[in-house]
Formats: C-alpha cells, structure tokens, sequence
C-alpha cells in the first residue's frame, strides 16, 4: 500500500471540501476579473452559469494522499485547471458554432467569435499566472497538457488519417482533449500534498481514465437527455464523432441503412437532426456505449487499489459509479 497523509474522517473532508470550494468559486471571478467591463463580463460568463467543478474537486480530493498542504498553493492549483477548462470551452464553442452552454446563450452568441476567442486566450493567460506561482514543475505541466489539447483539438478537426480505425482515433481525441487535463488537476493536488512518484503515477493514470469515461459519458447524454446545459445533438449536428454514433457506424444490419444514412448527412435541418436523435436512442448503440462506459469505469476504480483507504479514495471510487448513473 502506498503512503497516504494522515487520516481524516469522512465528516472532516466533506467540510473541508465544502469551504475550499466556495473559496475557489468566489476566487474565479477574481481571476476573471479584466481591466474594462466588457472584458470581466464575458470573462465570468461561463464560470457565473455554473458547472460541475469536477476538476478543482479532484485537485481537492488527491492532495489528500501526501503530506500537510500549504492552502494557497491547493488553491492556486484548483484555479489553474478549472480557467484552462473554461477557456478551452470559449474556444470549443466557436468550433462548435454553439448557442447554449450550461444553459445559458454561449458567448459566441452573446457576444460573437472574435471576442469568444479572444476570452479564452484572457482566460489562459490568467490561469499562465496563476501557475507561475506554483513553481517550474506546475509550469511544465500545464504547458505539456495545454499541447495535448491543442493536439486533441486539431486531431478531432483534421479526423483520422491514413485508414486509422475512426474509434481509435476518437478514444485519443479524447484521452488528449479531455482526459489530459483532469489527469493534471489529479496530479497537481498530489504534487501539492508532496506525493510520493507512485502516488502521483497512480492519480494520474485514474485521473486520465475517469476523464475519458466522463467524456464517453457526456457523448452518450448529447443523445439521450433534454435537460442538459446544451442543446440535445450538438455533436451530430456539427458532424463531430461521438461513441454512440461510431458504434452506430459499424452496423451491417440493413435495417440500419436510414440512421447511417443520417449520420453522415447535413443535419443542419431541425427535422432531419431530431429524426437522427429518435432512431439513435432506439438503437442498440446507446447500450453498447453504456456498456464501454461501465467497463472503463470500472477500470479506473481498479487504478485505486494502491491507494490507502479513506474519505478521499472513496470519493475517487464514488466518481466512478456516478459516470454509469448519469448516462443510464
């Protein structure tokens, strides 16, 4: 069993939790904060619609698995990753040509694409300084993980080459567009903690796997649910690949040819878009992604087993049971 920081009990953490999350909402806004009030507007627009925090909550939850944590820098490290991801996602929606983000206009639609753009490179300087003061390791990181990003993004863009498998190809947009970035906010709160290299190897691998798995889950809710922050089929109506429609791909079935002939059509019609979404939830590709969702799941709950146990290990697990729930 690897080391761990001293025990805590389960009430200890949740407080502990609680107070440290309404320190990083409230510190958000602050490094969100510009010189002119167009730019502190739309800067805070995405972060004020709220959102999961999932990021700066595995920053929380794995510097319990060093030492005694200095707060400002637990701090500092949840900013970091929760302002790179909100940046990515101006960015991502000016790609995306989106209308809603978590329910609200999305700032290329309040606003438009240059000043969308332009936030989000605000908002990646702001979460630059902020690394800064947490020395050259956190440094490196963030830049090695902004590259997979970027990398994840244009890869998604440009789509596989050469005759690479397309689910292959999605499984590693993925790992770097997503999966990269919470498996630093996981390797930040143990580098805080001063984790021993085992420590921080196991947190990084779990936190690349349940961040694919989070990702796969959001994929299967673009069809399934009408009560997300987006709108239902964004992702099919922009032609970007997903698991569900991937597997969908692979059908052979005649009785398949009038979905397959959808997907790979512009969906740019409301109706042809929500014909799509109809005859995907029906399909036995909504079961087969549900099914991939469960079996990495359950993979990245094995990555824990190193770990000792306690109130931090087990919220780790618990992540790994909600990303089944969500997309059933």
């Amino acid at each position: 069993m690897l080391a761990g920081s001293e025990a805590v009990t389960e009430e200890q953490f949740a407080e502990s939790m609680t107070e440290r999350l309404a320190v990083i909402e409230e510190r958000l806004l602050d490094r969100a904060a510009g010189q002119t009030d167009l730019v502190t507007e739309s800067a805070q627009h995405i972060i004020n619609a709220g959102g999961k925090r999932f990021r700066p909550l595995l920053v929380l939850a794995a510097s319990h698995f060093g030492g005694a944590v200095d707060e400002e820098d637990l701090i500092r490290a949840a900013l970091v990753v929760e302002l790179t991801h909100v940046a990515s996602l101006y960015h991502d929606d000016v790609m995306d040509d989106a209308d809603i983000r978590r329910g609200a206009p999305s700032a290329n639609r309040q606003w438009d694409n240059s000043i969308a753009i332009l936030v989000g490179d605000f908002l990646f300087a702001r979460a630059s300084t902020t690394v800064a003061e947490l020395g050259v390791d956190y440094v490196l990181l963030q830049a090695e993980t902004f590259a997979r990003l970027v990398q994840g993004q244009i890869a998604e863009t440009v789509g596989p080459q050469g005759g690479a498998d397309p689910l292959d190809h999605y499984l590693q947009v993925v790992a770097d567009k997503t999966g990269s970035l919470i498996a630093t906010s996981a390797l930040f709160g143990g580098m805080v903690s001063g984790a021993t290299p085992e420590v921080l190897e196991t947190l990084r691998a779990y936190g690349e796997e349940i961040g694919i798995v989070f990702q796969l889950s959001d994929d299967i809710i673009d069809i399934t649910s009408d009560v997300t922050g987006k709108t239902p089929g964004t992702d099919l109506r922009e032609g970007v690949p997903t698991l569900p429609t991937l597997l969908a791909l692979r059908s052979t079935d005649p009785a398949d040819a009038r979905l397959l002939e959808l997907i790979r059509s512009d969906l740019a019609d409301d109706g042809a878009l929500a014909e799509t979404i109809t005859r995907l939830r029906q399909h036995r590709a909504i079961d087969d992604a549900r099914a991939v969702v469960a079996e990495r799941a359950e993979r990245a709950r094995r990555m824990l087993d190193p770990l000792p146990e306690g109130p931090a290990k087990d919220a780790l697990a618990a992540l790994c049971d909600q990303v089944v729930t969500r997309s059933t």
